[in-house]
């Protein structure tokens, strides 16, 4: 199902949780792109996310084409997220702000902005997206770290203030008043991602969660250690949840950072990682010395010819039946849906 849920009022006091019907989300994305029938067809080569008319009032997050190094592409790429995030968030049944939502959105996205009040801005991280990076630069900001490329392992709660474990009236102030960014990424590029690190490297998701998928979707599999996980067997496993119980490293980004609720000042993209967190750096005046860190040398990143074996390896009613559950990742933030065509895939 997709990320939001059905908007009503509770009954009762004032100001009670605003709910939106999955289903109506993703209907309106589908209605507007055409992308049921692209899915139905398997005609999933080429597709790009909804382009709302233009015209209609400027959105509030206009800064995030304002930047650029005079690449008309990612202009367009930036508009067109603009504009369809405007066009959706604009609808009537869409939540207008953190207290629309319900009481479990509302905690997710509360614990995963943090709060820099030094330099008075708001970072939704989102795993897999470079996250710990950001982490390290706000624990520089603040002062418990003396350089970003200091060598050693990520605490990702200590030394962080969370956006969560304020005062009603605190949110609401800064809310209204920081600078407030994420950062997004492919879609089904931060999936294989999540699936290559978790359960290739981290024994404790191993345990936690490949032990019981294997067991789960494999014919005598009770006797995995949950480090033999396939592609095939996590990708039936997220079928199978619920967007809102997702661990974060594999939940949608929409439901991570709402970016209906929160305006976001920026949206930048791992695709332009250094440059666009470079200039967020700039917008919230941090010291000239700090910079967005290099990518490590052991790092693997997920490269375009990786993904594609693993989605031309996949079958592809199982990648079908999964997009609706991030169709909006895809779609408000302009990631293409990814081409599992069979003459692709034969290439």
């Amino acid at each position: 199902a997709a990320c939001a849920r059905s908007r009503r009022r509770a009954g009762g006091g004032g100001g009670g949780a605003v709910l939106l019907p999955s289903m109506l989300m993703f209907a309106v994305i589908l209605a507007s792109s055409g992308l049921l029938l692209m899915i139905e067809r398997g005609i999933l080569a080429e597709v790009r996310p909804l382009h709302p008319a233009a015209g209609g009032d400027a959105p509030r997050w206009r800064a995030v084409a304002e930047h650029g190094d005079g690449d008309l592409e990612h202009q367009v790429l930036q508009d067109t997220r603009n504009r369809t995030i405007h066009t959706v968030c604009g609808q009537r049944a869409m939540p207008r702000s953190v207290w629309d939502l319900t009481p479990g959105q509302r905690k997710t996205v509360l614990k995963h902005l943090l709060v820099s009040d030094k330099y008075r801005f708001l970072y939704c991280y989102v795993p897999k997206v470079a996250c710990s990076n950001w982490k390290r630069i706000l624990k520089v900001l603040g002062g418990a770290l003396e350089s970003v490329n200091v060598k050693l392992k990520m605490d990702h709660k200590s030394d962080l203030v969370f956006l969560g474990d304020m005062k009603p009236d605190e949110i609401r102030y800064r809310l209204k008043n920081y600078y407030k960014f994420l950062f997004v990424r492919n879609p089904m590029e931060r999936l294989l991602s999540a699936y290559r690190n978790k359960f290739g490297e981290i024994k404790e998701y191993q345990l936690k969660y490949g032990v019981e998928i294997v067991k789960r979707y494999r014919k005598n599999g009770a006797q995995s250690a949950g480090d033999d996980v396939t592609f095939s067997e996590f990708l039936r496993y997220l079928l199978d949840e619920e967007a809102e119980r997702m661990n974060e490293h594999w939940m949608p980004i929409y439901n991570l950072c709402q970016p209906c609720a929160v305006h976001y000042d920026f949206i930048g993209s791992y695709e332009r990682l250094n440059a666009d967190a470079n200039y967020v750096l700039e917008q919230v005046r941090s010291p000239s010395f700090i910079r967005f860190p290099e990518r490590q040398s052991w790092y693997k990143p997920v490269t375009t010819e990786t993904l594609h074996y693993y989605l031309c390896n996949t079958q592809r009613q199982l990648i079908k039946e999964l997009l609706p559950k991030y169709i909006l990742d895809f779609s408000l933030f302009a990631y293409p849906l990814p081409n599992i065509t069979s003459e692709f895939c034969r290439q």
